[in-house]
């Protein structure tokens, strides 16, 4: 991207933070479908890697399902960054009354023994309001990763604005980030990771949807490592308000093998449940990049 799109892109996005929150719901509602529905329509690339991502994902769905799936997706995934831009001014009733989670149990019943707990998500639904809605609604703080972002000042924007939620936000990239969290986790902290597409090309491989892909093995070491309890946990919209969650049961470490063995063993595992409820809710994956290694091949040209 030259200097000139990253100023773009970064004005765009403070455009939105600034403007959208003040609209009032319905209309921020049907703006985010409008401008869906337009770029669908508009075939980008992000769109044809979508529907190509998912006809993994449903592989017997004929082209015009396909193409449904792939609108759906694209209103998903703007109606995640409409509630983005409107979290900082929702009041802490209204994070409340906006998510409900299946099974919490899981995760309150891990932070009340102090193991500290490792959460892993894929891109599904919107993540961050499942955030805030631990932050306020739960009342526990935890610690994330972002990706660093082109410009450095849209980087900024995101992370002022997840710390503004209560979340404590560290760089993907630098080093540091691991032993953070680890110490966040000894402590008895909470750490939540977006662990379904490896951004570091070193990621330890999996069978998604029948195909050999990457995902991070970070969740799976910080739970070996400090003896945390990682659990898997998915999100989907239906049709209301309010987003859906569901806690899985504990990815437990192995009783035998190398620590990158039993990392594999356990990312493993997070990759089926989070293949479990990418299935039940294919509309709510927001995976517009390649995953699979197949896509990955340089052969096959530049990301889509």
């Amino acid at each position: 991207m030259t200097a000139v799109g990253e100023r773009l892109t970064d004005a765009l996005y403070g455009l939105g933070w600034s403007a959208v929150k003040k609209l009032p719901e319905p209309v921020a509602a049907g703006l985010g479908r409008r401008i869906a529905d337009t770029a669908w329509k508009r075939r980008g690339k992000g769109v044809l890697r979508l529907e190509a991502n998912l006809a993994r994902v449903v592989p017997d769905a004929s082209p015009e399902r396909l193409a449904e799936l792939s609108r759906a997706g694209m209103r998903s995934y703007m109606r995640y960054w409409m509630e983005s831009f409107r979290l900082p001014a929702w009041s802490g009733p209204r994070v409340a009354e906006a998510v409900d989670v299946k099974d919490l149990h899981y995760l309150t019943d891990g932070l009340s023994a102090g193991r500290g707990v490792v959460l892993a998500l894929p891109h599904l639904a919107n993540w961050d309001l499942a955030g805030v809605w631990v932050t306020r609604a739960l009342g526990v703080p935890f610690t994330t990763v972002a990706e660093r972002l082109k410009p450095e000042t849209l980087y900024d924007r995101f992370v002022a604005y997840r710390e503004s939620l209560g979340m404590e936000v560290l760089p993907h990239t630098g080093g540091a980030a691991f032993g953070t969290l680890a110490r966040r986790l000894r402590a008895g902290g909470l750490v939540c990771l977006v662990a379904d597409r490896d951004l570091s090309s070193s990621g330890t491989e999996v069978t998604f949807f029948g195909e050999t892909a990457r995902m991070p093995a970070g969740p799976a070491m910080l739970a070996q490592h400090t003896g945390a309890l990682l659990l898997p946990a998915t999100l989907w919209y239906d049709d209301t308000p309010v987003m859906k969650g569901r806690v899985h049961p504990p990815v437990d470490v192995p009783p035998t093998g190398t620590r990158a063995e039993k990392a594999a063993v356990m990312t493993q595992a997070l990759a089926d449940a989070f293949a479990s409820g990418i299935a039940d809710h294919p509309e709510d994956w927001h995976m517009l990049q390649r995953l699979w290694l197949a896509d990955l091949d340089p052969a096959k040209g530049p990301e889509a």
